[in-house]
């Protein structure tokens, strides 16, 4: 079985790492194979959203393989296979693994099945829309290893949530439950464990039902806007309101609901 499970379902591609003996922990072959599913997916115009989730009940992500990632990274362990080499040669595998650095416009949804921690949590971080089960738990565990988040964490995390709270989650290593990350805000609802990938692709389907240029556009503007004085925000916004209101999806939407039937995009 691959490291990584690819399920197209319409609109949607599902993504589950799967590694469910090692906590779904990212080894250079599971950085290589996301880096290039999140390339194809962003590529593909026939897909609109992605789900991304890890197999079994225990883990979403545990973060980087201890055993095998880490000590490649700190030049403990020699590179000994093909997937060792790509990470260490190509720099942009570790930044597109975990969307750093590489710009997805299409939307992301995790649906966390356990424990998010490390990597797992800063990967979580790239993600829009985040469904977890009661059972999850969330944190960034490397400054008790003598390492720090290297993958969007430190900037990501503190834009996400108030500053004091990030910086006792990335000090201390400690964990949060799922309800404490949707009260603030880390994770949009917590559901039933046995619910979890159907709401989840309940929802990735409703996405996918409404129009892909809209949808890239206010992916696109809510992030190049955020931290931007409010003037430069509104250029961005009506550039891309110029840029849907010219196109056949804005006529094809208002025409559908007056002719009482659901739109048919196409994404230009």
């Amino acid at each position: 079985m691959s490291v990584l499970l690819e399920e197209r379902d319409g609109h949607v591609l599902r993504l589950v790492l799967n590694r469910p003996e090692a906590h779904n922990a990212i080894s250079p072959e599971v950085a290589c194979r996301l880096a290039d599913a999140f390339t194809a997916f962003e590529a593909d115009e026939a897909l609109r959203v992605c789900v991304l989730t890890g197999a079994g009940e225990k883990s979403f992500c545990s973060g980087g393989d201890l055993g095998l990632m880490l000590p490649l990274m700190t030049s403990a362990r020699q590179p000994e296979t093909e997937w060792d080499r790509r990470v260490l040669e190509d720099p942009e595998v570790m930044d597109r693994s975990s969307l750093r650095r590489f710009r997805m416009e299409k939307p992301l949804i995790a649906a966390v099945n356990g424990h998010c921690l490390a990597g797992g949590l800063e990967t979580l971080l790239a993600t829009d829309i985040r469904l977890a089960a009661p059972h999850a738990t969330f944190g960034l565990p490397e400054a008790r290893r003598g390492l720090i988040p290297f993958a969007g964490a430190l900037t990501r995390l503190p834009r996400q949530v108030p500053q004091a709270v990030a910086m006792e989650m990335l000090m201390t290593g400690g964990t949060l439950d799922a309800e404490r990350a949707r009260e603030m805000g880390l994770v949009n609802r917590v559901v039933p464990a046995e619910r979890l990938m159907e709401e989840t692709m309940k929802m990735a389907h409703r996405i996918a039902a409404n129009g892909p240029l809209a949808l890239r556009e206010i992916k696109r503007t809510v992030l190049e806007a955020t931290g931007r004085p409010l003037d430069e925000g509104y250029a961005l916004e009506d550039a891309a309101k110029d840029r849907v209101m010219a196109s056949e999806d804005a006529r094809e939407g208002p025409r559908a609901f007056m002719e009482k039937r659901d739109p048919v995009y196409s994404g230009r």
